[in-house]
C-alpha cells in the first residue's frame, strides 16, 4: 500500500519540526527522522493502529507521535496521512474531509 502525505498534513510536519528546533534543533531531527519511519510502516501495517475515536470508521486511524495524532485514512490501495494535530488542540472534522462533498475532499487531498 502507497503511503500519500496531503499538502496539510506536509505543512503541520514541518510547523512542528520548525516549533521543536527553536529550543531543540538536534531533537527536531529525530523527530521528524521517527515521524517518517513511523508512518512509512503504514504500508504494511496500516490496519494495526486505533481508530480515530471522533469519527468512528475503520478508515480513519491515527498514530500517537508526541505530542501529535497522526491522522490518516485507508483506502484499497494507499494510506493517505490527512493531517497532524497537537494532542490539546480541539477536534476539527474539516481537517479530515469528514462531512465535505466527495468532490471537496478529492480537491483536498491532492
Amino acid at each position: 500500500m502507497k503511503v500519500i502525505w496531503s499538502p496539510l498534513a506536509q505543512a503541520r510536519a514541518i510547523e512542528a519540526m520548525d516549533y521543536i528546533a527553536q529550543q531543540r534543533p538536534q531533537v527536531a531531527a529525530a523527530w521528524l527522522e521517527e515521524l517518517l519511519e513511523r508512518t512509512d510502516a503504514l504500508e504494511r501495517f496500516a490496519k494495526r493502529r486505533r481508530v480515530v475515536q471522533e469519527i468512528g470508521h475503520p478508515a480513519y486511524r491515527e498514530i500517537l507521535h508526541a505530542p501529535y495524532r497522526v491522522i490518516y485514512r485507508v483506502d484499497p490501495a494507499r494510506v493517505i496521512i490527512l493531517t497532524l494535530r497537537h494532542w490539546r488542540r480541539a477536534w476539527d472534522p474539516t481537517e479530515v474531509g469528514v462531512g465535505l462533498s466527495k468532490r471537496a475532499w478529492r480537491r483536498s487531498i491532492r
